[in-house]
């Protein structure tokens, strides 16, 4: 079972993700939070797999709750920030900030459990396209290059078929490759990046200019 934490300021919202997590085959509400400041306090106390995290609080938002939560757990759960508008500056700030993925508030019930699911198991990018255009404002001169040690031909390949949302078995069919070594290219791209998970190595290569939006 997928733990949930939800975190939003309005308790009617709160409800309404519980009830549709709770509905959901694979996942249960592990507890909830009013504010950022709660978080990692919470997190600590029940070890939630995923943190549904709204992005705006009005004591501290859910860009500083989730630098927190990876500042000070050993093990921090994913973040998913939930947002009214997908083009929010605070999206990407979240995203910058460790963030692993964000959904829209209006989003369908369904959706919902799946970006829970998909952000939890971490094989492939959520809402690539929607991540692409956040990052197309903040993006840097190409260089090519990346931050950290430099990745191989391959590594560079499977960094880039990541940023277009394609899971290890995706990529693995692509590439013609087995499921396992797609998995040990990623874990080296991870590695070489200082990335906790492929979101953050997507936003790296865009940031840096390796990835054109």
């Amino acid at each position: 079972m997928t733990r949930v934490l939800i975190v939003d300021d309005d308790d009617l919202i709160r409800a309404g993700l519980r009830a549709v997590l709770s509905a959901a085959d694979g996942v249960t509400v592990a507890g909830e939070a009013a504010d950022g400041d709660e978080v990692v306090p919470q997190a600590l106390r029940l070890r939630p797999d995923v943190v549904l995290m709204d992005v705006r609080m009005p004591r501290i938002d859910g860009i500083q709750a989730t630098r927190l939560l990876l500042d000070r757990l050993d093990d921090p759960p994913r973040v998913l920030v939930l947002t009214t508008f997908e083009n929010d500056e605070y999206v990407y700030e979240a995203l910058a900030a460790g963030a692993s993925g964000f959904l829209l508030k209006r989003a369908r019930p369904e959706r919902i459990a799946e970006a829970v699911r998909l952000v939890a198991r971490g094989d492939s990018l959520l809402f690539p396209e929607a991540v692409r255009r956040l990052a197309a404002g903040h993006q840097r001169p190409s260089t090519g290059r990346l931050p950290g040690a430099p990745l191989t031909e391959r590594e560079a390949e499977v960094l880039r078929l990541m940023a277009e949302g394609l899971s290890n078995a995706e990529i693995a069919a692509r590439l013609v490759l087995g499921v396992e070594t797609v998995k040990s290219h990623v874990g080296n791209v991870l590695a070489k990046l200082g990335v906790r998970d492929r979101t953050q190595a997507v936003v790296a290569a865009y940031r840096s200019g390796f990835i054109s939006p």
